[in-house]
């Protein structure tokens, strides 16, 4: 049965805009009622859908269409809950899907409630067509991704393991863009691997004094000038398997100069921080806190880092490497949390869903170039990695800049095509990789 994709990017956009209204924010995460809406979208198309509550007002939606079980089950996973928002800093209200100019502004709109939209409309068409399946396919909405994924995808791994014994798993952390190193392009990244997530918790402590008198002992300044130190750290270019492939096809593509090592790669990456993040560990001061009175000299002095680590490094490791870069007996460095493990695994490309991934997004676009890539920050597919299964990152849309820049940021929006493109290859993607 043809597919009437005016509908459907009607009905989708319908969905995207209440979705974005519904405000699911972590901390606290209150994300029953997100589950809730999209297990009632599934449950009108027939679907019996699970609700699985993982903490008060928190549950995971989770739905699946069964095939023959001649092939390994399909998961589309996303995430329900969103970042925090600072709205005097929005030009849009945050939490009211307005529609201006083609764009669809609200917190969640790149990360992720476009992508579970993506999803959620693939597996619709799929149960409203009764399309036969080789495969089953498996929807499924976490809370507590943007918090670490302990009432999340961690705890349906740990409680509820035999609703992800799936052969493939598709979440966020891989997209398209419009633009590489500053050139015109079509790209489409499909993440394998992710950077592993290290906070760290710098502690000084000084001589209280009074805020009138000179000082030689101060909890603040010793820690400003760690804070410096690490900032001004000139850390080398690391390349590992999947950087390496990524480069081979961005030089393949002419997006690379033909002759880049990894000599030459610093120069290209320096002013493009989402490349350049692929082959360093980061490193970025996030909370700050000192001092109890405008004229009391601080005892204490804390500072958050929060540190991203190429595949391969442990967390211990680079801890020391930050000690010996502040090389002061006076700061302490701690993990900030409980330190996840040291390495969350890597998907292979050379896959039959990844090539599928490649042809289905070349048939709708020639001039596309798909290519492996690495998620620089943390993604639920850690979780599903380190059990052996491959889990990929991919968003099959192609992001501006501007709305790259969404990710946590202020007047977060995806466009309307974008929306419509993502539906479109995510749901012939999974048909063509499911049915029978």
């Amino acid at each position: 049965m043809a597919i009437d994709w005016a509908q459907v990017h009607a009905e989708a956009l319908d969905i995207f805009v209440r979705y974005l209204r519904i405000p699911s924010v972590n901390p606290p995460g209150d994300e029953a009622p997100a589950a809730r809406f999209l297990g009632a979208l599934i449950e009108a198309a027939g679907v019996p859908v699970e609700y699985i509550q993982t903490a008060p007002n928190r549950e995971i939606v989770y739905a699946r269409l069964h095939g023959d079980g001649s092939k390994g089950a399909l998961m589309l996973c996303n995430h329900t809950d969103v970042v925090p928002v600072e709205e005097r800093f929005w030009t849009v209200p945050p939490f009211e899907g307005l529609i201006r100019d083609g764009r669809v502004y609200g917190r969640g709109a790149v990360d992720m409630k476009g992508g579970g939209v993506m999803q959620l409309i693939a597996f619709l068409l799929l149960a409203r067509q009764g399309t036969p399946l080789a495969r089953d396919v498996i929807f499924c909405g976490v809370p507590d991704e943007e918090a670490g994924g302990q009432w999340g995808m961690k705890w349906l791994c740990d409680h509820r393991p035999a609703l992800v014994d799936v052969a493939y798993e598709i979440n966020e952390g891989g997209m398209g863009s419009t633009r590489f190193l500053g050139q015109e392009t079509r790209m489409f990244g499909v993440a394998m691997g992710e950077k592993n997530i290290c906070w760290l918790r710098l502690r000084a402590i000084g001589t209280p004094g009074h805020g009138s008198r000179p000082h030689a002992d101060n909890s603040l300044i010793h820690l400003s000038r760690a804070l410096i130190r690490l900032t001004d750290w000139d850390r080398p270019l690391t390349v590992i398997p999947q950087t390496a492939e990524f480069m081979r096809r961005m030089i393949e593509a002419g997006l690379l100069p033909a002759d880049t090592t990894l000599e030459t790669l610093p120069a290209l990456v320096e002013r493009h921080a989402a490349v350049k993040a692929m082959f360093i560990n980061t490193l970025n001061a996030t909370m700050f806190h000192s001092g109890i009175k405008a004229n009391v000299i601080p005892a204490l002095s804390e500072a958050v880092l929060d540190c991203r680590l190429l595949p391969g490094y442990s967390h211990e490791q680079w801890r020391q490497e930050v000690i010996a870069r502040i090389d002061d007996p006076r700061i302490e460095v701690s993990f900030h949390e409980e330190v996840p493990l040291d390495d969350p695994g890597a998907s292979a490309w050379d896959t039959e869903l990844f090539h599928l991934m490649n042809s289905v997004v070349k048939d709708a676009m020639e001039d596309a170039v798909v290519t492996p890539t690495m998620t620089v920050g943390g993604t639920d597919n850690r979780f599903l990695r380190q059990r052996g299964i491959p889990a990929y990152g991919f968003i099959p849309a192609l992001l501006s800049p501007e709305e790259a820049s969404g990710f946590h940021g202020n007047d977060e929006h995806l466009s309307i095509d974008n929306l419509n493109l993502g539906c479109e290859i995510m749901y012939e993607l999974v048909r063509r990789f499911c049915a029978a």
